[in-house]
């Protein structure tokens, strides 16, 4: 059994699937990513009590989860590195930074698995090499140490004036997540892409787990529908942030996705979860 099958076992829970809430929004210098996260000590507490299988936290608020009392509460996913990319302007230049000794931080706040980011941006060259020596640099000691490594690979369209947005294109994203795996990734945390029949082949690109994450907020029908349409094709859970902490209820939102993911559940009993009163009347 390799070193780092117990904390994934953690990560993926019984099921071999999991469902990690993404909170690192605070990394994107940008006051619009804040909104249901200002007050990070409750948000976390909320997120946590609603019982997913993991929170992505950076190295700065991990310890909101930890802090947290008793046995029972989500993996840790510590964020391992910076980028100004979503920083929601036109930077004269990109870059993606890994925190300082990583695996060491991570294994002190009892994280269960490290990310790093994979960009694929048209003309940043420079910022997808700037990835690549990060996965090369922390790999040998996510070996050494059992500490498990998600890779999230992000194909971008060209700049505009509003920033970078996400590439569905599926050729693209097969070849970008291929890579992740090539880099060494023992999870990976990947786009949904168009059209969204091929999403399989993502899954057999990875030849390992694959997340699926959310990207920006979208309506209930959609999220729940997308979802069960890639946990059809092969997806091993789901990455989410704004479609959960932004929400009114976020408890509802997480019991809505750890049915889709755990229960098997179908996007309108997802929808129960969140809308029971409207769900009943459309019955």
């Amino acid at each position: 059994m390799p070193l780092r099958t117990p904390r994934l076992n953690r990560l993926l829970a019984k099921s071999g699937k999991g469902f990690a809430i993404a909170v690192d929004h605070g990394t994107a210098n940008d006051a619009a990513l804040l909104e249901g996260i200002e007050d990070m000590p409750k948000a976390v507490a909320t997120l946590a009590e609603a019982g997913p299988d993991a929170l992505l936290l950076t190295v700065g608020q991990a310890q909101t989860l930890q802090d947290l009392p008793g046995r029972q509460k989500p993996s840790l996913i510590l964020r391992a590195d910076i980028s100004n990319v979503y920083s929601g302007k036109r930077e004269i230049s990109y870059w993606c930074a890994m925190i300082g000794d990583p695996v060491e931080q991570a294994l002190r706040l009892d994280a269960a698995c490290v990310i790093l980011n994979l960009f694929s941006l048209p003309d940043q060259p420079d910022l997808h090499g700037e990835c690549i020596e990060n996965i090369h640099r922390i790999r040998p000691a996510c070996d050494r140490f059992g500490m498990p490594l998600m890779i999230e690979p992000l194909v971008m369209k060209p700049a505009s004036a509003g920033g970078y947005a996400h590439d569905p294109d599926a050729d693209k994203v097969v070849a970008l997540v291929r890579l992740a795996r090539e880099l060494g990734a023992d999870v990976i945390k990947a786009d949904p892409c168009e059209p969204t029949s091929r999403y399989h082949e993502i899954v057999r690109a990875a030849g390992c787990p694959v997340l699926p994450r959310g990207g920006g907020k979208v309506s209930l029908q959609e999220i729940f529908q997308r979802t069960y349409e890639l946990l059809r094709q092969g997806a091993s859970g789901a990455v989410y942030g704004r479609n959960v902490s932004q929400h009114p209820n976020p408890a509802a939102m997480t019991r809505a996705f750890m049915a889709l993911i755990h229960e098997n559940a179908t996007p309108e009993q997802a929808l129960r979860h969140v809308e029971p009163k409207r769900s009943q009347e459309a019955r």
